[in-house]
């Protein structure tokens, strides 16, 4: 059985375990170049499950092959953003495939807000229910 470690956001791969280290984010990354699949670092502040396009930190990593230059790159990445979440996607651009195949959370702030749920009667004893990040009670860019 999974548990989630505290309130934490569960998105892409690997979310209900702690935390990775850099030591094991860097054998993911050896894993995702080994298929030539490309890397890109993303960020946000607003973490809304339907918020899919999150910012991309520099350009995707086409043809990178050692994980240290990834890795240097999710640092700065974390130095810039440190209370962003910051995830790593690994898309594959195999013809038929044209996919993430990887996606996973590198930095969390140290306050994850996490989401509220609202119901809303509708005509004909309907319920309607809408999920809002905490998040986004403060401008962007004061949210954390």
């Amino acid at each position: 059985m999974m548990t989630n470690h505290g309130r934490r956001l569960t998105q892409g791969q690997f979310s209900y375990l702690p935390d990775l280290t850099d030591a094991q984010i860097a054998k993911q990354l050896e894993y995702a170049l080994k298929h030539h699949y490309a890397v890109g670092i993303e960020y946000t502040d607003d973490p809304h499950p339907r918020n899919t396009y999150w910012d991309m930190f520099g350009n995707p990593m086409f043809d990178l092959k050692d994980p240290a230059g990834i890795l240097a790159e999710i640092n700065q990445c974390r130095k810039t953003f440190p209370s962003h979440y910051i995830r790593v996607t690994a898309f594959d651009s195999t013809c038929g495939v044209e996919s993430p195949r990887m996606s996973f959370i590198v930095n969390r702030p140290k306050n994850e807000p996490g989401f509220g749920l609202a119901r809303q009667e509708a005509e004909g004893r309907q319920l309607r229910y809408r999920v809002s990040s905490y998040a986004t009670d403060k401008p962007e860019g004061e949210r954390y």
